[in-house]
């Protein structure tokens, strides 16, 4: 079939077979009998509104599948558009035109011949000749001709200016008919209307169109391109002098005197989507749902605690009662330290209270007194926790049924309005007082919208341990929360004998002091020293797949997590999946498997969901198993993963155009960890991550662990871990709005 796989070759046929398109992103797999091949080829790429039967010319290279052979991958494509009267027939009839039946095609040929398609587009107010057809009929068709012949224009059009045809296929998706109209008039819209399109790609587009660098529309993109930055690296918000000068980065000094003058600009205008906050010395700019959630979380906050005062001044709040306590320790067979009984004493006497501490210190037992000291008021606490790993380990941990907090919240797709929290003000929660755990991982938006549906009289209680990495998104709350000085903390310190005979715990301590762990020949914590990448590598994959789980009498993949500091590098996530797979779940007969985008995905796999889908109801972050993989057909792969739910596995099933969503998790970031617990634990902390080498990613990654931490490296690499601490701290203001030193509102 003509041409080495390198060359870049042009074909031309008609489309026999559609079987696998995605209106998300206009990924297709098609089949076209070609006259010049006299055959068929498999075309497979971004083709946006393919339709049967109708003819069209693609470009791209060929590649061999090893399974289902010779197909040409797709760079671009465009309809030809048919000249004789029978082959625009053919067109009209093939169902691409909605509302165009074969009937009301055949008569528009026979009454307009080969000049059909130009009357369509040109005067189609000339199809009210035809009997049967009126001026709504005669727009409609009109419209999906348009359409039909106006993807084509913009997919060809966005190539020309270098955008490849995934990202022409979501700004047609998005625009339609309209695409270049928006293209030529203010091409930054892209960069907060359309997903995947950042402030680059729109700027390369319009340098392309000729807009001046001095455009307003491309100063405010910049500016808030930054801020969308700053919240992807936890900040809530930046100061106007480093937000200025970062967007002067990407626009260049020949115009960053008119920054300060449109961002003022922005600012004032009712839309414009930012809010600068002077209730500070240096002003601090927002993204206005940053500034919103974190005003309102501090007012609500606030209300806790004016309840509280009041609560104490009429002496309402509830006493500790000793004998209680007793009953309580005696029915658990547990003996609470001083610490743990003040914790107990804050849920009966206060509005909101955070219990922090360490591993080892008592969070879980604390929270089971609590939750006793509450049954015997006659209150059913409310759990929840912000993921659903966490869920369930909270669940195990005290028997009561436990939520993520987007479950709890209700959120979900809402006709007309899209995916939404149906708790809010108005739809409040139903609970006296709710207990979260990890709430060292909530982000600001969320806390927010949790606060939002917070019942007026409820009390609160945040368990975590704020020694941790701080949230994926923007934020710091715990933190913020305690640093305010205005909330109830208790900070859980006694280590108790159980959990001080284990390394682990101990050695978390140290971690977090600053010091090195101690090792020792036997126990429950070992470091392995390896300082050359690929034996590194090696040393990994012999303890995984063959060392551990007889030491452990623990399955390898369910049990056995590595955790690693850094994507990249002979010891990083992507080079450790791919070899653990090799290694654990290597290729055979009896397991499908599937090749897609230059990675393998097999039956038995452990993979992890990399992005919120809200539809599907799977998070960032959440873990399974490939359990079942349809690839008889590549083009109509589907593949189902277990997750493993607040109670029970969930099955979910992807198309192939979905499975950019998952990855192989046989090898995980230490952030992506967070909320998670594992039997065993293996960390490589080596040079090659030297820069994601500090105090809280270490203590963090060995607080995953419950049985077993293996660390593999240099010491000189753990040293400079431990000894380094994070000196980026994030922008917030949730504290001081608290505590009153700044209102802002």
């Amino acid at each position: 079939m003509g041409g080495f796989p390198s060359e870049e070759v042009t074909v031309e046929g008609k489309v026999k077979k559609i079987s696998f398109h995605n209106e998300e992103n206009g990924y297709t797999v098609a089949t076209l009998r070609t006259e010049q091949k006299k055959g068929e080829v498999v075309a497979v790429g971004t083709m946006v509104g393919l339709q049967l039967n109708e003819s069209v010319r693609v470009q791209g290279r060929w590649k061999r599948h090893e399974k289902f052979g010779l197909q040409l991958m797709v760079d671009r494509f465009e309809r030809v558009v048919p000249v004789t009267a029978d082959a625009i027939l053919q067109f009209l009839s093939s169902g691409a035109i909605k509302g165009l039946g074969a009937k009301t095609a055949e008569k528009l040929v026979q009454h307009f011949g080969a000049a059909t398609l130009q009357v369509i587009e040109s005067e189609p107010e000339r199809l009210l000749e035809l009997e049967g057809i009126g001026q709504k009929k005669a727009e409609g068709i009109a419209k999906g001709v348009r359409e039909q012949f106006g993807v084509q224009s913009v997919m060809l059009y966005l190539s020309s200016c270098g955008i490849s045809a995934r990202i022409a296929a979501k700004v047609y998706k998005r625009y339609g008919a309209e695409s270049l109209d928006v293209l030529r008039g203010n091409p930054y819209r892209l960069v907060e209307e359309v997903h995947g399109i950042g402030f680059k790609t729109a700027d390369q587009l319009a340098m392309q169109l000729g807009l001046p660098a001095e455009s307003p529309a491309r100063l405010r993109a910049a500016l808030k391109h930054v801020l969308r930055q700053a919240a992807d690296e936890g900040h809530v918000y930046l100061p106007r002098r480093e937000l200025i000068a970062h967007a002067e980065q990407l626009v260049g000094s020949a115009v960053s005197q008119r920054l300060p003058d449109v961002l003022l600009e922005l600012a004032k205008e009712r839309l414009g989507g930012v809010v600068v906050d002077l209730s500070s010395e240096e002003p601090g700019v927002y993204l206005a749902g940053f500034y919103f959630a974190e005003v309102k979380s501090a007012a609500r906050i606030r209300t806790l605690l004016a309840g509280e005062e009041q609560e104490a001044q009429q002496e309402k709040a509830r006493p500790l009662d000793e004998a209680m306590i007793a009953e309580i320790e005696a029915e658990q067979g547990m003996a609470l330290a001083p610490l743990q009984r003040e914790a107990v004493a804050a849920v009966l006497q206060k509005r909101l209270v955070i219990i922090t501490g360490g591993p080892g210190t008592g969070k879980t037992t604390t929270v089971r007194a609590m939750i006793a000291a509450l049954e015997r008021q006659g209150i059913t606490p409310i759990l929840a926790a912000p993921t659903g790993r966490a869920a369930k380990r909270m669940r195990e941990s005290t028997g009561m049924a436990a939520k993520t907090l987007h479950r709890l919240l209700e959120y979900a797709l809402v006709e007309g309005e899209g995916m939404r929290f149906s708790r809010d003000e108005e739809n409040p929660l139903q609970g006296e007082v709710f207990i979260i755990d990890e709430a060292s991982m909530i982000d600001q938006l969320l806390f927010f919208q949790f606060l939002r549906a917070l019942p007026a009289e409820a009390r609160l209680v945040l368990c975590g341990d704020i020694d941790q990495l701080p949230s994926v998104g923007a934020g710091r709350v715990l933190q913020d929360l305690i640093e305010s000085e205005r909330v109830t903390v208790v900070r859980l310190q006694t280590i108790f004998r159980q959990a001080e005979e284990s390394l682990i715990v101990k050695n978390a301590h140290r971690i977090n002091r600053g010091l090195l762990p101690e090792v020792a020949k036997e126990g429950d914590f070992f470091f392995l020293e390896e300082g050359r990448p690929e034996e590194l590598l090696a040393l990994v994959l012999d303890l995984t797949a063959r060392r551990l789980p007889p030491f452990l009498q623990a399955d390898p993949i369910e049990d056995i997590q590595v955790l690693v500091p850094m994507r990249r590098g002979t010891v990083g996530v992507d080079r450790l999946n791919e070899s653990l797979q090799g290694a654990l779940n290597p290729p055979s007969p009896q397991k499908a498997e599937l090749q897609q985008g230059g990675r393998v995905l097999r039956v038995g796999d452990k993979v992890m969901q990399t992005k919120n889908n809200y539809t599907k109801e799977v998070f960032n972050g959440d873990v399974g198993r490939v359990v079942a993989l349809d690839a008889e057909e590549a083009e109509e792969a589907e593949l189902t993963v277990a997750f493993q739910d607040e109670q029970e596995p969930r099955l979910i099933t992807y198309q192939l155009a979905e499975l950019e969503e998952i990855a192989l998790a046989y090898a995980v970031t230490v952030h992506k960890s967070q909320g998670s617990e594992y039997p065993c634990v293996i960390l490589p902390v080596v040079h090659q991550h030297r820069v994601m080498l500090k105090r809280n990613l270490i203590y963090t990654g060995v607080t995953r662990a419950k049985r077993l931490v293996v660390l593999v490296g240099t010491k000189s690499a753990l040293s400079i871990a431990v000894r380094s601490q994070d000196g980026q701290r994030r922008h917030t203001r949730l504290s001081a709005r608290i505590s009153g030193e700044e209102i802002g509102e």
